[in-house]
């Protein structure tokens, strides 16, 4: 049925307002809202609002806290990064390559913590190192490494490395999902032809496997990046609560303790702006190092 431009144009805009009135309610308000009170002295409960212009910029310069909360950002984004891309792309290869008849079992229990909430996650993970009756502890006792057992989320030393380990078991199985659809979609003939020509499994995959699911990788990076930066709080908040002495805060749970906690939303709401400026930055940073023509055979 042939359409007028005029219906196109009320087409496209009954598709896009209400999209675009949803972005603007649930991201772009709460954006400007929150650099808005960046330049408030305010409790965030009470009506005055005291306007000291960049005060609170100055003094998260001079927060001793703040340089030690990004430290702990970046180590999760890196930590994260490594541990599950790794495990994600080993599974990913093992479970396409090696015709694994259990595999879409398999599928299921990686993507399982997928499905969980992270205040469930935390939980189950505090059990898990619960100094007396937590599984890592009882491990060790049983192969008499009684030696290496500690408090992990009471222990400043290693509170925050033991963050990483619910973190990446609760990423691996999205991200394996993803690098499997870009390792299905790879022509079998690539593959067949490389071992015609001799190559071994390993040549085959950083010739072939790796190049042809770069965009996916890509894609699977910036994500746990984002994600990291913008959400790693909760975590944080479930199972340390920033501690022991302020040894796993990190930029999220700092911003919710002085806003919620301390009563200090002007403060609070700046923190939140160097959140979003840090988060643009790395992923533009990353964009560029990891940009590269696309691979076609």
């Amino acid at each position: 049925m042939v359409q007028s431009k005029k219906q196109k144009y009320w087409f496209l805009a009954f598709c896009l307002i209400p999209t675009f009135i949803l972005f603007a309610v649930f991201t772009l308000y709460p954006l400007f809202s929150g650099l808005y009170y960046s330049f408030f002295d305010w409790s965030g409960s009470s009506s005055n609002k005291e306007f000291i212009g960049f005060s609170n910029y100055v003094k998260l310069f001079h927060d001793a806290v703040i340089p030690n909360t990004i430290m702990h950002d970046y180590f999760l984004v890196v930590t994260k990064i490594i541990g599950i891309m790794v495990l994600a792309m080993f599974f990913a290869v093992a479970l396409t390559q090696l015709k694994i008849k259990e595999a879409p079992f398999y599928r299921i229990v990686f993507f399982f913590p997928n499905i969980m909430s992270v205040v469930v996650i935390g939980i189950l993970w505090m059990f898990i190192y619960n100094p007396s009756l937590g599984l890592v502890n009882s491990g060790l006792e049983f192969l008499g490494l009684e030696k290496w057992a500690r408090p992990w989320l009471g222990d400043e030393k290693w509170a925050l490395p033991s963050l990483v380990f619910p973190a990446v078991w609760a990423g691996i199985g999205l991200f394996m999902l993803m690098l499997m659809g870009g390792i299905a979609n790879i022509s079998k003939s690539y593959y067949e032809a490389a071992k015609i020509d001799g190559a071994t499994e390993w040549q085959q995959f950083w010739k072939i496997t790796l190049p042809l699911v770069w965009p996916q990788i890509k894609v699977s990076i910036l994500y746990i990046v984002i994600t990291t930066l913008n959400g790693s709080f909760i975590l944080v908040q479930v199972m340390t609560g920033g501690g022991p002495n302020n040894a796993t805060h990190v930029m999220g749970s700092y911003l919710y303790q002085q806003a919620f906690k301390q009563y200090n939303f002007g403060y609070g709401a700046t923190i939140g702006v160097m959140i979003l400026v840090l988060s643009l930055i790395t992923v533009l940073l990353l964009q560029f190092l990891m940009r590269r023509e696309k691979v076609e055979y």
